[in-house]
């Protein structure tokens, strides 16, 4: 008796893993290429203009720049692993749909539910490891991107065999503190270094200097010559002097406080929250970005209760809509967590709710599609 059961069993899951291989095997090959896309996307994007702006306006040289990229690629990768989800989704289910395949599979007794469980399960593992990588690569990629560009701009680097580089400091109001100016740089060798500091009122100092270089603690200039100009115009004091060091003023509080929440995990920022005396605002801001660490993996799967509905095509239509729909999607919740996003940075909703809007206004459309299109209509 045990032996028929047990292979009455073994039947229905060899028929299960025929199924789901045959639909995830389809999901998985769009899923890597949406991936790969939607990556590409971001990249070419906002991600290539920023290394462009390092480049020339910090003066980081292209190397350096380029690993700072590849270093931010998991959390890139952690907001695309959604879309690459919902565009497998619906592309794949739409072509099932297409072909009259789903048709045949609700005619052999196959319900719909059972055809949507693999990307189901699909869709859960992908989130879960979207979490994982947000928990533990992304914030040792994050820290070490963030102390490559402190390191790199604290330096103010000329990229190689460029010519007539310059670039300002500015004070209070936006007023401008200091000028640097580099003829040329060759073999990390500074050439024809002119410097105006109107850091002092009612005077101007100029420094000048054949060569020089960059260390870590600023611009070594070799046998420099310093002026003291006033704004008349009289020239009130003139030294040499054998070597200069010349330092960077650099506000960092930015760039450390753009990244602190990513270089920290979950448990990690939850901690610093509670522990820390820090202004209201700021914590407002880390909570919405300690919920949206886990609101941001959960889209995995509210995108699939979303896209199952949309993928099934009824009869009439015979084109592949799957695509349009996927970005029209993708448009409609990235626009909805930006929105959600910086009225919790505001104080306007909860930080919960800022975070986890976006999800539910999904979640609600795609369970009412979704129970509709499976319980509803034949």
């Amino acid at each position: 008796m045990f032996n028929k059961i047990l292979s009455k069993v073994k039947e229905q899951l060899s028929k299960v893993k025929i199924l789901d291989r045959y639909i995830l095997k389809q999901v998985i090959e769009m899923f890597i290429t949406g991936v790969f896309v939607f990556t590409t996307i971001i990249f070419a994007s906002d991600t290539f203009l920023t290394l462009v702006k390092q480049i020339t306006k910090f003066g980081i040289p292209f190397k350096v720049a380029f690993l700072m990229i590849l270093l931010n690629l998991p959390s890139v990768i952690v907001m695309t692993i959604p879309m690459g989800v919902l565009l497998s989704t619906v592309m794949t289910l739409n072509k099932l749909s297409l072909s009259s395949e789903i048709t045949v599979m609700r005619a052999c007794g196959i319900s719909l539910n059972r055809i949507a469980k693999s990307i189901f399960i699909f869709a859960i593992v992908m989130a879960l490891s979207s979490f994982v990588i947000n928990e533990k690569i992304v914030p040792i990629m994050t820290q070490q991107s963030t102390k490559l560009a402190l390191w790199a701009m604290g330096q103010k680097h000329v990229p190689e065999g460029k010519e007539n580089f310059v670039f300002k400091e500015l004070g209070e109001g936006g007023l401008l503190k200091r000028l640097f100016y580099s003829g040329s740089c060759k073999n990390g060798i500074l050439y024809n270094v002119t410097i105006l500091d109107n850091s002092k009122p009612g005077t101007i100092q100029v420094l000048q200097a054949r060569q020089g270089k960059t260390t870590p603690n600023g611009w070594v200039l070799q046998k420099a010559a310093a002026y003291t100009i006033a704004n008349d115009g009289q020239v009130l004091n003139t030294s040499l002097v054998e070597d200069s060091v010349i330092t960077f003023n650099m506000d960092m509080s930015k760039v450390t406080n753009k990244n602190f929440a990513k270089e920290n995990n979950f448990k990690q920022l939850l901690n610093y929250i509670k522990n820390s005396d820090i202004p209201e605002k700021e914590k407002i801001q880390y909570k919405v970005e300690l919920y949206d660490k886990i609101a941001l993996p959960i889209t995995t799967i509210v995108f699939v209760l979303l896209g199952v509905p949309l993928a099934i095509t009824p009869p009439r239509v015979r084109y592949n809509r799957g695509f349009l729909f996927s970005i029209l999607i993708i448009f409609f919740y990235y626009l909805v967590r930006a929105l959600s996003l910086s009225m919790g940075e505001q104080g306007t909703i909860s930080p919960f709710i800022a975070a986890w809007l976006p999800n539910i206004v999904l979640a609600i459309c795609g369970a009412y599609m979704y129970y509709r299109k499976v319980y509803t209509i034949t």
